[in-house]
């Protein structure tokens, strides 16, 4: 032990570091019953870090041209010593990051999280859900399959669908009048460089709001008590709350080692769950596959243009309802979040769920 209190002594006095674990680690305090959902921001920065260590390894021996992508994947899966495993957990864990996405945001809404002067909280963590979406789209190209192929050139059509700046659009998405290996490149670009960027600043912006406003107490119990926002800055304290460390970064390692153990299951027991046949063929412009379709979390856009009799409805029906979402704290500014003293909202929030659910299942079999 004697070595271990040299060092921290010789780091302590240099920069203070005891000074910032009782102030920010042991010090910072989280409401008393904060339960488990509040794991799940930790989760997605552990799987977002997942994703750039793997990410980092497959641009190793990735090619992004359109006559050596397809290969290089496949050298990758085949040849590289535990490539196979870094591409897996990089593809499927955008999958899973997407569903610890859309349950944070679903625990969020149900406890109106988004209420108390938290506007720059909702709407830091809103884009970077948006933003995910086009790494997800932008990443789905790269293996240049025949699914990645056309569900890219579905995709993009999409765009030529609004009025007046629809065929620049289309042509600026995919640098030319079609999918092509330009479009490879703006898509590897984005993917790796650009939009990893954005949202890194955007965590952090995210982090700094959270921990500058407060972590907002679940609205349960009888000693809950909703309030009014006062008119100047408050932090939200928690007297007699839990310190963050140790006691609550247990429970985040705890649900992050669930969510590590839920992704490596889908690796080793359900491979293809998230790959269709046409992902492991090359892809040829020549050839269309029938029932080409986007991957699960953008099956309810998918369906959404087919419900409508002209696909501007439908995009303009999903641009209201992600507006709608973007405005929510501006728009349920009430001081109750007690979910049953909320009935109109509650009975919106279920709908929308099973609407989701709904859509995205016959997007899946139409």
């Amino acid at each position: 032990m004697q070595p271990v209190k040299w060092l921290v002594d010789f780091i302590d006095v240099r920069l203070g570091v005891r000074e910032i674990y009782a102030s920010e680690l042991k010090g910072y305090l989280l409401p008393p019953k904060v339960n488990v959902w509040y794991t799940l921001g930790a989760v997605l920065i552990a799987l977002f870090k997942l994703q750039i260590i793997t990410g980092i390894l497959l641009l190793m021996f990735y090619v992004p041209d359109a006559e050596k992508a397809f290969a290089s994947i496949q050298y990758i899966m085949n040849e590289v010593p535990y490539g196979w495993l870094f591409r897996m957990l990089h593809a499927v864990g955008a999958n899973v990051i997407v569903i610890a996405l859309l349950l944070h945001m679903l625990s969020v809404l149900f406890m109106a999280g988004y209420k108390g002067r938290r506007e720059f909280t909702w709407l830091s963590g809103f884009i970077i859900f948006n933003l995910t979406m086009g790494l997800c789209l932008t990443g789905y190209l790269l293996p240049w399959s025949q699914l990645s192929f056309w569900a890219t050139t579905v995709a993009t059509d999409a765009a030529g669908a609004i009025p007046v700046a629809g065929e620049f659009l289309v042509e600026f998405l995919r640098g030319g009048a079609t999918v092509g290996n330009q479009t490879l490149g703006r898509f590897f670009a984005l993917h790796v460089v650009g939009m990893p960027l954005l949202l890194l600043g955007l965590i952090a912006v995210h982090l700094f709001c959270v921990k500058r406003r407060g972590v907002s107490s679940p609205p349960f119990g009888k000693e809950y008590r909703a309030s009014e926002p006062q008119p100047f800055f408050e932090y939200e304290k928690h007297q007699g709350g839990i310190p963050f460390f140790p006691n609550y970064v247990v429970k985040d390692a705890a649900v992050i080692c669930f969510f590590i153990a839920f992704l490596l299951a889908i690796i080793f027991y359900a491979p293809g769950m998230f790959f269709p046949e046409s992902a492991f063929q090359p892809a040829d412009p020549f050839l269309t596959p029938p029932h080409i379709k986007p991957e699960w979390y953008f099956l309810w856009a998918y369906q959404t243009l087919k419900i409508f009799p002209s696909e501007i409805i439908g995009l303009g029906v999903q641009g209201l309802f992600m507006t709608f979402l973007a405005l929510l704290p501006f728009i349920d500014c009430g001081p109750e979040r007690r979910p049953a003293q909320r009935p109109l909202f509650m009975t919106c929030y279920v709908l929308g769920i099973l609407g989701f659910v709904a859509i995205s299942i016959w997007g899946h079999y139409s």
